[in-house]
C-alpha cells in the first residue's frame, strides 16, 4: 500500500464516525475554522491533485453535506491512484492529507 493511501485509510477511520455536530461544532487545530471547512478545503486540493494527474482542468467540488465528505475523499483518492500519478505528485497528496488529519 502507498503512504498516500495509507495516508487516506488513517484519516477515513478517524472520521468515519463523526455526526453532522462533530463536523461543525468542533473546531480544527491551528485555527483552520471547522473540521467541515478544514476536510472540504482537503475534499478541493485532491480534487486538484487529481486533474492534476489526469492532465485535465482543475473544477471546483460542491460541498453536499458533511456526511458526504468521507465518500468524496474516497472518490477522489480512489481517482489519484487510478491516473498513475508522479511519486511527486502521490508525496504532495500524502503530505496535505497527513497534514489536515493533523489538526483534526
Amino acid at each position: 500500500m502507498s503512504d498516500f493511501a495509507t495516508a487516506i485509510e488513517r484519516l477515513l477511520t478517524q472520521i468515519h464516525h463523526w455526526d453532522e455536530r462533530r463536523w461543525r461544532t468542533a473546531p480544527a487545530g491551528g485555527g483552520a475554522g471547522t473540521r467541515s471547512e478544514s476536510v472540504q478545503r482537503l475534499v478541493q486540493h485532491l480534487a486538484d491533485l487529481g486533474a492534476e494527474a489526469e492532465n485535465s482542468p482543475a473544477r471546483p467540488v460542491p460541498h453536499l453535506h458533511d456526511l458526504v465528505l468521507r465518500d468524496q475523499i474516497r472518490v477522489l483518492a480512489d481517482d489519484i491512484l487510478a491516473a498513475g500519478p508522479s511519486a511527486e505528485l502521490l508525496d504532495r497528496a500524502t503530505a496535505v492529507t497527513d497534514e489536515v488529519r493533523a489538526t483534526l
